[in-house]
């Protein structure tokens, strides 16, 4: 079949996931490890993509959500180590056996039975422990002496990292990082007193690194959201000067399906929720909510035409969006729409969409669906 006309699409620099890499690396300095999370396909980046490049860029490490996200990666030839950090479930443990794979385990019990696996198999295998050290989420909470038995009695798992995830850290009005990286310390310090001193020691993602807290940065780092170009604002609190600085990679785009003239009074979009006050020109573009546009831009959310903002009028519907472009320069059928990204000093991320969806920039990008084109930048260079 074939070829198809783009609808929607999304153009993805990889020299600006490099450059965001490395700019995480130069903030934490040589002797700290940074595994880009290239998890939920890198963020709808593409995760193929974005592996090659990173590991081009020098990523030893890589971090995924499950084993089949690893499998993938390992099926297309990334051969970093890839760190699965929310996948024990007994139908996928073989797999990370058969892919090489590395698992974040979050029990003791899972420990042993990580033991119990690698026995049957005769192989010695690497795990990272998780410790919920305040977020209630995953990891044990087994205190130093369980934890320290635990190891003692496991013969072929190998305790290669102890990490924890921090709940609260774009907020500096509350004392929950401190608590958080307290309770962590305390019980690394513990293990190393017993002899017990893994090689990798994590809990920061982009935030404490983009504000320089280094206490969380131990001896590794897992930047998902500064990879793609976005470090989350500050929740409360005054944070310290910000020494990470990266830019978006990713741009998305939309053609436009029609034009078309309406007269004054007329009603635009399903339920009639946008009537025209004046004679306006509308376009209406090939991308939807189910191609990601939040539902919630209906009527709220803009787009840039030909270097000019268009406000999206009416409801975003499954696979079209209505925009006034009475006061925009000449657009034809066909012609490109910027749904995400910069025209002519004009500019739209996925924090400003998600503070007027009433959503989080995390579940933009990640919400950009999967029949959404992806155009590679670069590529290959």
């Amino acid at each position: 079949m074939g070829p198809f006309a783009y609808r929607s699409w999304v153009e993805i620099s990889l020299q600006q996931i490099a450059d965001n890499f490395n700019a995480v690396r130069s903030v934490v300095g040589p002797n700290v490890e940074v595994m880009p999370v290239v998890k939920a396909d890198a963020y709808r980046h593409g995760a193929v993509e974005v592996s090659r490049t990173l590991m081009g860029a020098g990523a030893r490490w890589l971090a995924v959500s499950n084993v089949e996200e690893g499998a993938i990666l390992r099926d297309r030839g990334i051969n970093a180590r890839i760190l699965v950090m929310a996948d024990f479930l007994p139908s996928e443990r073989a797999g990370l056996f058969d892919y090489d794979l590395t698992p974040v385990i979050h029990s003791l019990e899972d420990v042993r039975e990580w033991d119990r696996l690698c026995a049957a198999r005769g192989v010695q295998a690497s795990y990272h422990l998780k410790i919920d050290s305040g977020m209630g989420r995953l990891g044990t909470l087994a205190s130093a002496a369980e934890i320290l038995a635990t190891v003692e009695s496991t013969r072929y798992a190998r305790l290669e990292g102890v990490m924890s995830h921090l709940a609260s850290a774009a907020n500096y009005a509350s004392p929950q990082t401190e608590q958080q990286i307290e309770v962590f310390d305390r019980l690394c310090c513990e293990l190393a007193g017993n002899g017990v001193n893994p090689p990798l020691l994590h809990l920061s993602s982009t935030t404490p690194v983009a504000y320089g807290r280094s206490e969380a940065w131990q001896r590794m780092v897992r930047p998902g959201h500064a990879i793609y170009g976005y470090v989350s604002p500050v929740a409360a609190g005054t944070p310290p000067a910000r020494l990470l600085h990266v830019c978006p990679a990713l741009t998305w785009k939309a053609a436009v399906l029609a034009i078309k003239d309406l007269p004054a009074g007329a009603l635009v979009g399903y339920g009639g929720m946008y009537r025209t006050t004046q004679p306006t020109r509308i376009a209406i573009l090939a991308a939807g909510y189910a191609d990601g546009i939040p539902h919630r831009l209906s009527g709220r959310g803009r787009v840039i035409v030909k270097g000019h903002f268009a406000p999206i009028i009416g409801a975003v519907s499954m696979d079209v969006t209505t925009i006034d472009v009475t006061h925009c320069p000449p657009i034809q059928v066909g012609d490109a729409v910027t749904l995400l990204g910069s025209e002519n000093g004009h500019s739209i991320d996925a924090q400003q969409i998600a503070r007027i969806a009433g959503t989080i920039s995390y579940s933009v990008l990640c919400g950009i669906h999967a029949r959404v084109k992806r155009i590679y930048l670069d590529a290959g260079q």
